[in-house]
């Protein structure tokens, strides 16, 4: 049954992360070099505190064009710090109404408060296509 399988068996763990402290200008390098969106930004505990995102960062350029500020700063300030999270054992059915509930690609996954991966739409199929093929 589907609801065996759980949101840590098929997410990814290897993750570009920042933490708040991080330069704005350093992690829209990284977004850039490793062709992600967003990344998950953590404290020095691996607890997530936030999201910083393309458009995170395109809102920071305009703000600080838009002040005639010099451009700068560091994640913290401009992540987004409302993140919706997936339990690292919830099942991949209610993963699936997550993502169907709230159109999104992808959430973090934590335990304890602590970002342990991320899982995404696409890790959801592959689930469920494993799945079928051991049926």
């Amino acid at each position: 049954m589907l609801r065996s399988v759980k949101a840590q068996d098929y997410m990814t763990r290897d993750l570009v992360t920042f933490k708040p402290d991080t330069d704005l200008f350093q992690a829209i390098n990284m977004l850039l070099e490793y062709r992600i969106s967003g990344a998950p930004v953590v404290d020095e505990n691996g607890c997530l505190v936030g999201l910083i995102s393309e458009g995170d960062c395109l809102k920071a350029i305009l703000t600080l064009t838009y002040h005639e500020e010099e451009m700068g700063g560091v994640v913290g300030t401009y992540m987004t710090r409302d993140v919706q999270t997936i339990p690292h054992d919830a099942d991949i059915i209610r993963v699936a109404n997550e993502f169907i509930q709230n159109s999104r690609r992808r959430f973090p996954v934590v335990k304890e408060g602590r970002l342990i991966g991320q899982i995404s739409r696409r890790d959801v199929l592959r689930a469920v296509e494993k799945f079928a093929q051991n049926s």
